[in-house]
Order: C-alpha cells, then sequence, then structure tokens
C-alpha cells in the first residue's frame, strides 16, 4: 500500500510521541525503575519524580533514593519550607542493612540538620520511627510519604507500619536529604533535580 505523504508525516508523528511519551513514563537509575508521576493514598494530586540517586558509602551501592513532588522544585530551602505532599522512596542495592545502622543515620541526619531545641522537641516521634525499622535486604522498598494534616506514613516491604504525625518531623525527615549537612551532597543534588544519575 502506498501512503500519501500527509499520512506518513501522521504515522511519524505519532510514532516519535509514543517513544517520547514512553520516554517520560519511567527513569531508570541503578537498573530500577521510577515513574515519573505516582498517585499516594490519601493524597489528591499525582506526584512528580523530582529528582532520584545512588547513596553511596565508600565504593558501595546503599540505596536509590527518590524524591516526589506536587511539582518539580531544584531549591532545597523551598521544598523544606513548604507544606506539602511529598514522597521518598528508599530501593535498597546493599545485600544487607542492619536496623542499628539505620537508625544510627537517622539520629546523624536529625542531629546534623536540626538546632538541639528541635531536636529534643521531635526525639520521641524519631525513637517511634525508628522503631519501624528492621534489617534490610537488596529489593526491599521503603516509602515515607507526607500526607499534609495527617503525617508521615511509613511503608517498608509494603507494609504499613504507622504514621509519624507533624509537618515538622516530615521537614527534619527531608533534611536529611536535603539540609544544609545532607547524607552526600551527590544524592542531594540527584533528588533536587540537578543533575541525573543513570
Amino acid at each position: 500500500m502506498k501512503l500519501s505523504g500527509r499520512m506518513f508525516q501522521t504515522i511519524l508523528g505519532l510514532s516519535f510521541g509514543l517513544l517520547f511519551n514512553s520516554s517520560l513514563m519511567a527513569r531508570d537509575v541503578a537498573g530500577i525503575s521510577f515513574s515519573e508521576q505516582v498517585s499516594v493514598d490519601g493524597v489528591e494530586k499525582q506526584l512528580s519524580l523530582n529528582g532520584a540517586g545512588i547513596r553511596y558509602k565508600f565504593f558501595f551501592k546503599i540505596y536509590v533514593g527518590a524524591l516526589y513532588l506536587p511539582a518539580k522544585q531544584s531549591n532545597a530551602d523551598v521544598i523544606l519550607k513548604t507544606p506539602q505532599a511529598n514522597r521518598v522512596v528508599m530501593h535498597f542495592l546493599y545485600d544487607e542493612v542492619e536496623k542499628e545502622k539505620l537508625v544510627n543515620a537517622w539520629l546523624d541526619g536529625f542531629e546534623d540538620n536540626l538546632e538541639s531545641a528541635a531536636f529534643i522537641t521531635l526525639k520521641d516521634r524519631l525513637d517511634k520511627f525508628n522503631a519501624m525499622f528492621s534489617n534490610l535486604r537488596k529489593g526491599d522498598v521503603v516509602l515515607l510519604d507526607y500526607i499534609p494534616e495527617q503525617g508521615t506514613r511509613v511503608t517498608i516491604k509494603g507494609e504499613q507500619k504507622g504514621i509519624i504525625k507533624g509537618m515538622d518531623f516530615n521537614q527534619a525527615l527531608l533534611s536529611v536529604w536535603l539540609g544544609e549537612e545532607p547524607v552526600t551532597e551527590e544524592l542531594k543534588d540527584a533528588m533536587l533535580g540537578v543533575v541525573e544519575e543513570e
């Protein structure tokens, strides 16, 4: 069958459109696929992938961290000061991360990015948060969803562990990655969408 010039252009345009749209549907980091948009239970609007990157410890890949927001934002201060729904995904790559190391990492992250008074205010909630964790292994996924007026919902390996109340807690939690003393500058930049990792 012979195609007219107009029909050929239409088919070609549709093909490029489908190819372009499929590239927007997911992003791969370290072999892990992250959807460009997600629906979070309890949040009306879909959240968009702001950025994702790898948490390295020495030369080891520990996890891929991804940040979802209602609208993309590369300014960490704006994100930390805006009361909005968000999701952090941690997809573990390392063989096993012990609970004790996770707890110490959360403690360090909060202490490094909070004034002493703010840390004391959040300490009981941080203890409750830490109690939700166990050893995590390669392939395990942690979801940290902030739902306005409810709090931060913690889901580990597909099981909802509970909700930590307070926007202040969520802001402190986000500061672990986006604060003045982030877990790594490289992961901060990646989650802010400043750089992309493959």
